[in-house]
């Protein structure tokens, strides 16, 4: 085939360092969000669908670049978010991010219903932990998490 052709969705979540809430302000949060889109979208060519999250982690949603390996699509966008992050002010001197990350392959035809869910993030957590939550989301993917590992 001398075309190379590809649509691989895929839902990443990641967490602030000890899930600290770097980011309760709703202003910050949608500032950083749309830096991350333009980092995905410019650095890895991997175009955000959606981005949410509360304030202690990130869900998005991207449509992987066929060039750029998932690890170095994350690895951006934590890189250079968090150098963002620490020239809003003084207060976020200390941001970090977790060193890992969730992945999670999303089919063509749950992508409105990943949307929803990323959309929803605030309601979602008025009932469910983080911790909760990336269990369940393992769980679903068939993914067994080592606790000892996963809450940094």
């Amino acid at each position: 085939m001398p075309q190379s052709l590809s649509n691989v969705l895929v839902h990443m979540v990641y967490s602030t360092k000890h899930r600290k809430p770097w980011l309760k302000d709703a202003g910050v949060r949608a500032e950083l969000f749309a830096y991350t889109a333009t980092i995905l979208k410019t650095n890895v060519d991997s175009p955000a669908l959606i981005i949410g999250g509360v304030a202690d982690h990130v869900h998005l949603l991207c449509l992987l670049s066929r060039k750029q390996a998932l690890m170095d699509v994350v690895q951006q966008s934590k890189t250079e978010t968090s150098k963002w992050m620490k020239k809003q002010g003084a207060k976020f001197n200390e941001f970090q991010w977790q060193a890992g990350y969730g992945a999670f392959s999303v089919s063509q035809s749950n992508v409105e219903q990943v949307k929803h869910y990323i959309a929803t993030q605030e309601e979602h957590h008025r009932k469910m932990s983080f911790q909760e939550e990336f269990r369940e989301i393992c769980r679903r993917h068939g993914i067994a998490i080592d606790e000892r590992y996963a809450w940094e």
